[in-house]
Protein backbone atom coordinates (compact mmCIF):
# COMPACT_ATOMS: atom_id res chain seq x y z
CA UNK A 1 0.00 0.00 0.00
CA UNK A 2 2.76 2.50 0.85
CA UNK A 3 4.32 1.89 -2.57
CA UNK A 4 0.95 2.69 -4.19
CA UNK A 5 0.60 5.87 -2.16
CA UNK A 6 4.09 6.96 -3.18
CA UNK A 7 3.34 6.29 -6.86
CA UNK A 8 0.01 8.14 -6.67
CA UNK A 9 1.59 11.09 -4.87
CA UNK A 10 4.33 11.34 -7.49
CA UNK A 11 1.70 11.10 -10.25
CA UNK A 12 -0.23 14.17 -9.10
CA UNK A 13 3.00 16.08 -8.45
CA UNK A 14 4.30 15.22 -11.92
CA UNK A 15 1.03 16.46 -13.47
CA UNK A 16 1.33 19.81 -11.66
CA UNK A 17 5.05 20.10 -12.42
CA UNK A 18 4.34 19.48 -16.10
CA UNK A 19 1.66 22.18 -16.06
CA UNK A 20 3.85 24.76 -14.33
CA UNK A 21 7.01 24.08 -16.33
CA UNK A 22 5.39 23.66 -19.73
CA UNK A 23 6.49 20.03 -19.90
CA UNK A 24 3.43 19.03 -21.89
CA UNK A 25 4.44 15.42 -22.65
CA UNK A 26 5.02 14.78 -18.95
CA UNK A 27 1.66 16.32 -18.09
CA UNK A 28 -0.12 14.41 -20.88
CA UNK A 29 1.31 11.07 -19.72
CA UNK A 30 -0.43 11.44 -16.35
CA UNK A 31 -4.02 11.19 -17.67
CA UNK A 32 -6.15 8.26 -18.78
CA UNK A 33 -7.47 8.45 -22.34
CA UNK A 34 -10.97 9.14 -20.99
CA UNK A 35 -9.99 11.52 -18.16
CA UNK A 36 -12.19 14.53 -17.41
CA UNK A 37 -11.12 17.94 -16.15
CA UNK A 38 -13.49 20.61 -14.85
CA UNK A 39 -12.05 23.85 -13.52
CA UNK A 40 -12.40 27.63 -13.75
CA UNK A 41 -11.45 28.14 -17.40
CA UNK A 42 -11.68 24.63 -18.89
CA UNK A 43 -14.03 21.66 -19.11
CA UNK A 44 -13.23 18.61 -21.14
CA UNK A 45 -10.80 15.73 -21.49
CA UNK A 46 -7.37 15.36 -19.93
CA UNK A 47 -5.78 15.57 -23.39
CA UNK A 48 -7.83 18.68 -24.15
CA UNK A 49 -6.74 20.24 -20.87
CA UNK A 50 -3.08 19.72 -21.76
CA UNK A 51 -3.60 21.16 -25.26
CA UNK A 52 -5.45 24.22 -23.95
CA UNK A 53 -2.87 24.70 -21.19
CA UNK A 54 -0.19 24.80 -23.87
CA UNK A 55 -2.17 27.43 -25.80
CA UNK A 56 -2.72 29.41 -22.61
CA UNK A 57 1.01 29.44 -21.88
CA UNK A 58 1.77 30.50 -25.46
CA UNK A 59 -0.49 33.55 -24.87
CA UNK A 60 1.61 34.44 -21.83
CA UNK A 61 -1.06 33.38 -19.35
CA UNK A 62 1.03 31.30 -16.99
CA UNK A 63 0.52 30.32 -13.39
CA UNK A 64 2.48 28.58 -10.67
CA UNK A 65 0.94 26.21 -8.17
CA UNK A 66 2.25 26.30 -4.57
CA UNK A 67 1.44 22.85 -3.28
CA UNK A 68 0.92 21.42 0.19
CA UNK A 69 1.29 17.71 0.93
CA UNK A 70 -1.39 15.59 -0.75
CA UNK A 71 -3.71 13.29 1.16
CA UNK A 72 -4.24 9.93 -0.58
CA UNK A 73 -7.12 7.52 0.07
CA UNK A 74 -6.51 4.21 -1.67
CA UNK A 75 -8.94 1.30 -2.18
CA UNK A 76 -8.02 -1.49 -4.56
CA UNK A 77 -7.34 -0.04 -8.01
CA UNK A 78 -8.84 3.36 -7.17
CA UNK A 79 -7.60 6.33 -5.20
CA UNK A 80 -8.74 9.80 -4.24
CA UNK A 81 -6.18 12.54 -3.82
CA UNK A 82 -6.74 15.96 -2.29
CA UNK A 83 -3.86 18.32 -3.08
CA UNK A 84 -4.10 21.77 -1.41
CA UNK A 85 -2.75 24.44 -3.73
CA UNK A 86 -2.44 28.16 -4.18
CA UNK A 87 -2.63 29.17 -7.84
CA UNK A 88 -0.41 32.21 -8.35
CA UNK A 89 -0.51 34.37 -11.44
CA UNK A 90 1.27 37.63 -12.24
CA UNK A 91 -0.37 39.48 -15.10
CA UNK A 92 -1.34 42.87 -16.44
CA UNK A 93 -4.78 44.20 -15.56
CA UNK A 94 -5.81 47.50 -17.15
CA UNK A 95 -2.18 48.61 -17.36
CA UNK A 96 -1.27 47.57 -13.82
CA UNK A 97 0.86 44.56 -12.97
CA UNK A 98 -1.06 42.43 -10.45
CA UNK A 99 -0.57 39.30 -8.39
CA UNK A 100 -3.48 36.90 -8.15
CA UNK A 101 -3.54 34.16 -5.51
CA UNK A 102 -6.35 31.58 -5.54
CA UNK A 103 -6.52 28.87 -2.86
CA UNK A 104 -8.11 25.57 -3.84
CA UNK A 105 -8.10 21.88 -3.06
CA UNK A 106 -7.26 19.97 -6.24
CA UNK A 107 -9.21 16.71 -6.12
CA UNK A 108 -8.11 13.83 -8.33
CA UNK A 109 -9.72 10.48 -9.01
CA UNK A 110 -6.93 8.05 -9.82
CA UNK A 111 -7.18 4.55 -11.32
CA UNK A 112 -4.69 1.74 -11.78
CA UNK A 113 -4.94 0.61 -15.38
CA UNK A 114 -2.73 -2.11 -16.83
CA UNK A 115 -0.60 -1.90 -13.69
CA UNK A 116 -0.07 1.87 -13.90
CA UNK A 117 -1.69 4.63 -11.82
CA UNK A 118 -3.25 7.38 -13.98
CA UNK A 119 -5.47 10.42 -13.41
CA UNK A 120 -9.12 9.79 -14.28
CA UNK A 121 -10.45 13.21 -13.24
CA UNK A 122 -9.50 16.58 -11.78
CA UNK A 123 -11.94 18.88 -9.96
CA UNK A 124 -10.88 21.79 -7.75
CA UNK A 125 -12.81 22.94 -4.72
CA UNK A 126 -12.16 26.68 -4.56
CA UNK A 127 -11.65 28.29 -1.16
CA UNK A 128 -10.84 31.99 -1.54
CA UNK A 129 -8.66 34.32 -3.55
CA UNK A 130 -7.01 37.71 -3.47
CA UNK A 131 -5.70 40.30 -5.90
CA UNK A 132 -3.02 42.91 -5.24
CA UNK A 133 -0.86 45.30 -7.20
CA UNK A 134 2.58 43.80 -7.74
CA UNK A 135 4.22 47.11 -6.78
CA UNK A 136 3.66 48.57 -3.30
CA UNK A 137 1.62 51.74 -3.19
CA UNK A 138 -0.08 51.23 -6.55
CA UNK A 139 -3.86 51.51 -6.35
CA UNK A 140 -5.95 48.94 -8.23
CA UNK A 141 -8.98 50.20 -10.09
CA UNK A 142 -11.06 47.18 -9.04
CA UNK A 143 -13.95 47.79 -6.70
CA UNK A 144 -16.68 45.64 -5.15
CA UNK A 145 -19.00 46.43 -8.05
CA UNK A 146 -16.49 44.96 -10.51
CA UNK A 147 -16.48 41.55 -8.85
CA UNK A 148 -20.07 41.43 -7.56
CA UNK A 149 -21.18 39.04 -10.32
CA UNK A 150 -18.56 36.42 -9.45
CA UNK A 151 -18.60 33.62 -6.87
CA UNK A 152 -16.92 34.54 -3.55
CA UNK A 153 -14.66 31.48 -3.55
CA UNK A 154 -13.00 32.39 -6.87
CA UNK A 155 -14.12 35.93 -7.68
CA UNK A 156 -10.73 37.51 -8.45
CA UNK A 157 -9.64 34.47 -10.47
CA UNK A 158 -12.85 34.84 -12.49
CA UNK A 159 -12.38 38.58 -12.89
CA UNK A 160 -8.78 38.34 -14.09
CA UNK A 161 -9.32 35.38 -16.43
CA UNK A 162 -12.51 36.89 -17.85
CA UNK A 163 -10.62 40.12 -18.59
CA UNK A 164 -8.14 37.98 -20.57
CA UNK A 165 -10.90 36.40 -22.68
CA UNK A 166 -11.58 33.14 -20.86
CA UNK A 167 -15.11 31.95 -20.10
CA UNK A 168 -15.48 31.09 -16.42
CA UNK A 169 -18.24 28.84 -15.10
CA UNK A 170 -20.14 29.84 -11.98
CA UNK A 171 -21.15 26.28 -11.06
CA UNK A 172 -17.82 24.94 -9.82
CA UNK A 173 -17.20 23.44 -6.39
CA UNK A 174 -16.39 25.99 -3.72
CA UNK A 175 -16.50 26.58 0.01
CA UNK A 176 -19.10 29.30 -0.60
CA UNK A 177 -21.53 26.49 -1.50
CA UNK A 178 -20.86 23.96 1.27
CA UNK A 179 -23.79 21.65 0.44
CA UNK A 180 -22.53 21.23 -3.12
CA UNK A 181 -18.96 20.60 -1.90
CA UNK A 182 -20.24 18.02 0.61
CA UNK A 183 -22.10 16.17 -2.17
CA UNK A 184 -18.95 16.22 -4.29
CA UNK A 185 -16.91 14.58 -1.52
CA UNK A 186 -19.69 12.07 -0.77
CA UNK A 187 -19.84 11.07 -4.46
CA UNK A 188 -16.05 10.75 -4.58
CA UNK A 189 -16.01 8.43 -1.56
CA UNK A 190 -18.82 6.33 -3.05
CA UNK A 191 -16.80 6.04 -6.29
CA UNK A 192 -13.67 5.08 -4.33
CA UNK A 193 -15.39 2.26 -2.48
CA UNK A 194 -17.46 0.90 -5.40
Amino acid sequence: MSSDITQITQLVLHERQGRDRGWWDQMRSCFTDDATVRLSWFRGSGAGFVAESEKMAARGDTAAHRLSPPVVHCHGDRALVELPAVIEMRTDLDGTQVDLASAARLCYRVERRDGRWLLASLDPVYERDSLAAAHPGVQLAVGPQDIAAYRPSYRFLSYVLSSRGYTIGDDLYGDDRPDQATRFYDDARTWLNA
